[in-house]
């Protein structure tokens, strides 16, 4: 008899299964630290312990405030002595001298002014006093020299800021600034500043109530046309909030983003069939147009738009260019593996009856390409509606520039709201219309 000896043939096994272990026990742990590493890098190259030491938490209030509400000013000019109120500075939102609101008051050559919290402001020829309950009166008077102010405590708090030109003055109730040149105070309100009416217009304060009186059973405020003619009249050509103006950028937006989109789709769809195995006419030709979809969609969107801005000119036709070049690249390659994915049975079948190459492709292939044609169309339509606020941020068209105009001013924050407000509206527009459209015409739900 012979022995075998079967732990021989199993050592050199287990040897190389431990080896196999440790080396996917290791590129678990490799993972991992590259991982940690990483962030370890971006933590230090990007400073961001540093951010702690650079957030103003203030800032971010007083910013998200001004998304929702507005501020009234009341302004003494100390050269003139007149004193002014009015909405956000607006030329259209001052006050006429009559009717200044009840929170200010006129006191001979002063003006009261009251702030929510029991706070009162009395502006001076030479200054202004302002009462803060449970704190005291503080005295700013404004002389040759600078500057002064004076505190219950002798003290500064540090929500007072001081300096020989300028003291601002930030509570709750509001706000007071004074110079050298003006003593201003500013008032908070919850909402958007004559979004409905401007001063001027004779249904601006009204409540709701007396808005629907004045448009059904009330007599004419103007003679020439009715109430509700009149408010729909002011109330479009707010001068303030422009809404004429805005459903223009809109619809200018929408624009660029479906000339582009459905401009790009016509534009692949013939070109796809020269880059598609089995379509294409020769390996030459496919490679030529593969190369040129690359080159298409790997230049962005912006970086077309700054290219063609300086060719064509800004304008919304200017940013539907943009968006048609990118796309044709995105639409030349998906459409091109959408054709090399088809069925050729089909096709064979129109060979075998006689059909040219045209009426093969038309009945046989785009037939089943129809949905995922139609589909990648509808998903960058609005994709591209997004796309087209930035590009017309570019281009000076469309939503995107009354965007970007708002921001600049670093005062117009709820106009920026609104703005923002009104794209998210037409993004969410544009997809309930382009799911009825595909259950529509391609069926199944979503």
């Amino acid at each position: 008899m012979v022995a075998m000896d079967f732990g021989a043939g199993e050592a050199p096994a287990k040897r190389e299964a431990d080896r196999l272990f440790a080396r996917k026990k290791l590129r678990a742990l490799a993972v991992p630290a590259v991982l940690l590493a990483y962030l370890t890098y971006i933590f230090f190259a990007f400073d961001i312990g540093g951010l702690a030491g650079r957030l103003r938490p203030e800032n971010a209030a007083i910013l998200l405030s001004d998304f929702w509400s507005y501020k009234t000013h009341v302004t003494r000019d100390s050269r003139s002595g007149e004193t002014s109120v009015s909405i956000e500075g607006e030329r259209k939102g001052t006050y006429p001298a009559d009717r200044w609101p009840d929170w200010v008051t006129a006191e001979g050559e002063a003006t009261r002014v009251a702030l929510p919290g029991d706070e009162t402001v009395l502006i001076g020829p030479a200054g202004a006093e302002m009462q803060i309950a449970g704190y005291g009166v503080l005295e700013i008077a404004q002389t040759p020299a600078g500057i002064t102010l004076t505190t219950p405590d002798g003290t500064v708090p540090d929500w007072i800021s001081a300096s020989r030109t300028r003291v601002g003055v930030t509570t709750e109730g509001g706000r007071l600034t004074v110079t050298k040149s003006k003593v201003e105070v500013f008032r908070r309100f919850a909402g958007w500043e004559m979004f409905f009416f401007t001063l001027d217009s004779p249904y601006f304060g009204k409540s709701p109530l007396e808005l629907l009186t004045l448009a059904t059973t009330a007599p004419r405020l103007d003679p020439a046309q009715s109430n509700i003619a009149g408010m729909a009249d002011d109330f479009w050509h707010n001068a303030v909030w422009r809404h004429s103006d805005v459903a223009w950028a809109l619809f200018e937006t929408l624009l660029m983003a479906f000339l582009g989109t459905f401009g790009a789709g016509l534009i692949a769809l013939p070109l796809a069939f020269l880059s598609a195995k089995g379509f294409a006419p020769s390996g030459v030709v496919r490679q030529l147009m593969r190369r040129l979809f690359d080159f298409l969609r790997g230049v962005d969107g912006l970086i077309w738009t700054i290219v063609l801005s300086r060719a064509f000119g800004p304008g919304p036709l200017t940013g539907a260019l943009a968006i048609l070049l990118t796309d044709t690249g995105s639409f030349g390659k998906l459409f091109s593996e959408a054709l090399e994915n088809s069925d050729r049975k089909q096709v064979e079948g129109l060979r075998a009856t006689g059909a040219n190459a045209l009426q093969r492709n038309r009945f046989g292939v785009l037939p089943q390409i129809a949905p995922v044609i139609l589909s990648q169309l509808l998903y960058y339509l609005e994709s591209n509606t997004r796309s087209a606020t930035v590009i017309g941020a570019i281009v000076g068209g469309g939503i995107g520039l009354l965007l970007t105009q708002a921001i600049i001013t670093q005062r117009d924050w709820e106009e920026v709201s609104y703005y923002i407000v009104l794209i998210i509206l037409l993004v969410m527009l544009m997809d309930w219309v382009s799911g009825k459209i595909r259950r529509k015409l391609i069926g199944g739900s979503r």
